[in-house]
């Protein structure tokens, strides 16, 4: 009897250390997600949550190949390289790479399984192709960039807040020669025209032509940037071009720009 009793007591004894240190690992494991999560409020809206996603992934990815290297295959090199040479490598190259990095992490982010675009109404985009069209054939220079989930805040900021609804009449006098706002872009969100005159960073890709404009670079820079897609017309020749990760469609008609439109919106769709 005694020796049951010395038993029970052991047992609660044991019972008592691991359930002060399940607690306590649960405690610390809820206050680093109430800080992640805190972290990603504050980044919401901004060009840092795609870096933050892409970079995400990638060291998630890094971390189960050292995982899978150290425990299950006896590659000594490797998992020396992994280990050892892959910090002091890393870090020089994120020093000197640093604006290629942070576009090539922001793609990652773009991945299906994260990416969220916006659903695009008929008579938003009806609106948006005629008023294109329509400043195309006056031509009219304008640039226009629509957020998608990567957020454009810091340019919004830097322009003039309207939060106004996407018409013909408003886009075509804000870019209107005569208005002071005509040399910037608009930025759209959710649908509506979040801001005016916003300036935008330009490529330096320098697979681009050196003739090509400052509206068109500052239209590629953005989408190098984040994920917007950044509608651009020409004020020289009237042309209408499509900017979409870094990447431009130019002279398209009004068919093609919606369908563009509309397939980028499908394939976001269907990835979600």
């Amino acid at each position: 009897m005694a020796e049951m009793m010395e038993l029970l007591q052991d047992l609660g004894r044991w019972f008592s250390v691991r359930g002060g240190i399940l607690l306590k690992n649960g405690f610390e494991v809820f206050l680093i997600f109430l800080l992640v999560y805190a972290f990603l409020r504050l980044l919401q809206g901004t060009r840092g949550v795609g870096v933050l996603k892409g970079l995400s992934i990638f060291l998630g990815i890094l971390l189960l190949i050292t995982v899978i290297v150290t425990h299950w295959f006896p590659l000594e090199t490797v998992n020396w390289v992994l280990t050892s040479m892959a910090p002091v490598i890393l870090i020089p190259m994120f020093i000197l790479f640093q604006p290629e990095i942070r576009r090539a992490m922001v793609r990652v982010g773009q991945n299906p399984l994260f990416s969220m675009f916006f659903r695009p109404h008929a008579h938003f985009t009806d609106a948006l192709v005629r008023a294109t069209f329509e400043m195309a054939r006056d031509k009219i220079g304008g640039l226009i960039a629509i957020e998608r989930q990567v957020g454009l805040s810091s340019y919004v900021e830097a322009g003039v807040r309207l939060d106004s609804e996407v018409s013909v009449e408003l886009i075509k006098s804000i870019f209107w020669p005569g208005n002071p706002l005509h040399d910037g872009a608009i930025v759209i969100r959710q649908q509506r025209i979040a801001a005016a005159g916003c300036l935008f960073p330009l490529t330096d890709n320098p697979h681009f032509s050196a003739e090509m404009g400052t509206r068109h670079r500052a239209g590629i820079g953005v989408t190098e940037e984040s994920d917007a897609v950044a509608i651009i017309i020409s004020e020289q020749s009237g042309k209408v071009s499509l900017a979409v990760k870094g990447a431009i469609q130019q002279d398209l008609d009004e068919r093609a720009l919606m369908h563009a439109l509309e397939d980028i919106a499908a394939e976001t769709l269907a990835g979600e």
